[in-house]
């Protein structure tokens, strides 16, 4: 049977809560402008930032909102909800603003990368899918950053896309990665989506299909002549290096020369310093060793530091999975409505109320040296992190792309402090809280509710 609604454009992939509050907003006849926050309350453990990310596709989200009218008939017929709603969920469009930071950049607790400025029910029915989208890929790019920082200079790959958590995720992670710094991935979709390069050797099958490994060796060369990556560990990874090095005698005068070689299981870097040790004496010292197999950026940071010459890496669950830190305690909070500023008091989960801003605070070599969450339009020393993005439901940023965002998150890399690119625990970037963002919570608490 097919599915007669897309989950990646449908507006029924939300809460059911968000159509019950739509529909007693629109008896009640409250359309004033709402903003909504986008955060994180907590840093997952061992994490010293967070790198935001998502962005593009809550663009294209908010750009098309819209309901279809088989989603409008399923809606009809649910029960729960008058016709007179029903026509104006028809007529609904996105219309407000949005600010947020730019992708690539590093964030911290309490600090929104994102804010929606919109009528009411605008701003509420994408509660549920903006924080989906960014919480995904916030989390994701968060993970791979961390494994660019623990292999500065190697080729990273993502790997992950069978052990991720459904199609979309797969292939969001192979975004999020290469926004991050991953030269590419092997999820083969992500290239005519994103423009995402594509690596990618053979599996374990493809040597067991053939009754000699020098023979699967031979055929995958000849059938991709320019980019031989041999696949040496099925059986015996020492020898299997010793195979490659007698056939790339034959492939090399066919014209062939072996790209490198794919460790994937076992001691990575007491093979990898063998099977070197193997190519070089053979003469293929060009010969690259990768290397995959549940790896991460605590295994990446041992095997570097170990000496193991390897000179890229395949990561795949751990990352696309965020094993260790597999969710964030993120929100998207009501900050104002009808002019007037809103804060939450529950006990752990309270917010700072009001249309905020975050202001950094830079080094005289450009590094960050902390940050202050104030409200909009203080007169605070720093640079001001979100910046518009739509306005009136249409897309500000027509230069914004997938190589930008890698760019800047690159760039913002360079301005770590050096205690926040370990992957050690104990390190902590100072956000402090504005003396007026202090006095309007105060004021709040104080007003009866």
């Amino acid at each position: 049977m097919t599915d007669r609604f897309d989950a990646e454009i449908s507006l029924l992939l939300t809460d059911l809560y968000q159509l019950t509050m739509l529909q007693a907003y629109f008896e009640h006849d409250m359309h004033d402008t709402a903003v909504f926050e986008f955060f994180v309350r907590t840093l997952p453990t061992n994490r010293h930032f967070l790198v935001a990310a998502g962005l593009e596709q809550v663009i294209g989200f908010l750009e098309n909102l819209r309901f279809g009218a088989q989603e409008l008939d399923w809606i009809a017929h649910y029960g729960a909800f008058r016709p007179d709603f029903v026509d104006f969920l028809g007529r609904l469009r996105f219309t407000g603003d949005v600010h947020a930071m730019p992708e690539g950049t590093v964030f911290f607790p309490d600090e929104p990368i994102l804010r929606v400025t919109a009528p009411l029910p605008e701003a509420q029915l994408i509660e549920s899918r903006i924080i989906n989208l960014l919480h995904f890929q916030t989390m994701i790019a968060s993970k791979a950053i961390r494994c660019v920082l623990a292999a500065p200079g190697k080729l990273l790959v993502d790997f992950g896309l069978r052990r991720a958590h459904g199609a979309e995720a797969g292939l969001l992670a192979a975004r999020a990665s290469y926004l991050a710094g991953f030269a590419g991935t092997a999820t083969v979709l992500a290239a005519p989506r994103f423009g995402i390069p594509l690596f990618g050797t053979m599996a374990h099958s493809f040597i067991e299909a053939h009754e000699r490994e020098v023979d699967a060796f031979e055929r995958f060369a000849h059938s991709l002549p320019e980019n031989v990556v041999l696949l040496i560990d099925t059986y015996d990874t020492e020898a299997a290096a010793a195979k490659v090095v007698q056939l790339a005698t034959r492939l090399t005068a066919a014209g062939i020369a072996v790209k490198g070689i794919r460790l994937d299981s076992g001691d990575l870097g007491a093979h990898a310093r063998k099977v070197r040790h193997i190519l070089d004496d053979g003469g293929l010292q060009h010969t690259t060793i990768f290397a995959s197999g549940n790896l991460d950026e605590h295994s990446l940071y041992r095997l570097l530091a170990d000496g193991a010459p390897i000179d890229g890496f395949g990561v795949g669950t751990h990352m696309d999975t965020s094993s260790d830190s597999p969710f964030l305690d993120c929100a998207y909070k009501l900050q104002e409505y009808a002019g007037r500023s809103r804060r939450k008091r529950s006990e752990g989960k309270a917010t700072w109320p009001g249309i905020k801003q975050v202001y950094r605070r830079l080094g005289s070599t450009g590094i960050m040296r902390g940050d202050v969450l104030g409200l909009e339009g203080q007169d605070i020393d720093g640079v001001a992190l979100l910046q518009p993005v739509m306005r009136a439901g249409r897309c500000v940023l027509p230069s914004a792309t997938l190589a930008t965002a890698r760019e800047h998150a690159a760039s913002e890399i360079a301005r770590l402090p050096p205690e926040l690119r370990t992957s050690a625990g104990g390190a902590r970037y100072p956000v402090t809280v504005s003396s007026s963002l202090h006095e309007l919570a105060r004021t709040l608490d104080a007003r009866p509710v």
